[in-house]
Order: C-alpha cells, then structure tokens, then sequence
C-alpha cells in the first residue's frame, strides 16, 4: 500500500470510525511525522524484555502447566488448549495463571459490568449439594440426610 500525500510505501496505517462511517488514513513515515501523527526526533528505546513479556504474557510463580482442577480434574494444559474451563471452581484453581491472563484481556480482574439474572432457585441448588458435599466428606450423615432430603423437596417443587 502507498502513502496518500507521497509514492512511498505506507507504513503508519490509521482507522477512525466516526459516526459510524469508517475512515482509513495510510501514510509513509516521513508524512506521517509531517502531520505531527509520530513523534520528531529518534523513535523511543523499545524495551525488548517489556515486549516480550507483554506479547508471551506474564510469567508466573509457578508453572502453570501442572495445575489440575480437584472438582473436573480438568488439566491448566487442556485450558490453554481448548480455551474452555470445565467447571466453576476452575477459577479458583486456576487462579494464579488466570488473574494475569483475565487482567491483560480485560484490564480488570473483577466483573463491574452488568450480570445475568440468577435463577436463585438454581443457586440455592448449587448451594445446597455444595452443602451436602461437605458434610458427606466431614462423615455428617445426619446433616447430610437433611440436606439430601431439603435438595430432592426443591427439586421437585420446581
């Protein structure tokens, strides 16, 4: 591609989208500081090292790669494969590897935005056999009965 205002080849290339209509602006280094859009005087020191860790991501403390999910056995590996967690404690799980990554995609590492509806019966579910879970793995079985019988009265009633 050349430059507008010259033949040269263009090497700054520009979109501006203004009121919906997309404009393209593609210039050559010497009309592109012309138009005062790069800096005069030499191009800034590029920090390689800043570069490379901002291209490959941060490195972590610990390697990833070993990471394993307790409640999908889903693998750190089989994410950065698939792109798809398995389960909601992945987030936990995997929450050293995730923070920077959620961080560098979304520049946050809290939702701030709006959120679905929750079913709350749906959520008290979940709540529950979280509940029931616990108490069969502390030997509970008194609780646990409870529980079985307050989960199986929900979901019948809906």
């Amino acid at each position: 591609m050349k430059c507008q205002y010259c033949d040269q080849p263009a090497t700054v290339h520009l979109t501006d989208i203004v009121n919906k209509k997309k404009r393209e602006v593609h210039l050559c280094e010497a009309c592109a500081r012309e138009h005062q859009l790069i800096p005069e005087g030499p191009s800034p020191q590029l920090n390689l090292q800043a570069l490379v860790h901002l291209i490959m991501g941060q490195p972590a403390a610990a390697d990833p790669a070993g990471l394993t999910c307790p409640t999908c056995g889903l693998q750190y590996a089989a994410f950065r494969a698939d792109g798809r967690l398995g389960c909601p404690a992945d987030y936990d799980a995997f929450r050293p590897a995730l923070e920077p990554l959620l961080d560098r995609i979304h520049r946050a590492t809290r939702h701030q935005g709006k959120t679905p509806r929750a079913e709350p019966r749906r959520v008290e579910l979940a709540a529950l056999r979280d509940q029931l879970r616990e108490a069969v793995v502390a030997e509970n079985y008194e609780e646990a009965a409870t529980l079985r019988d307050r989960i199986r009265q929900k979901e019948s009633d809906g």
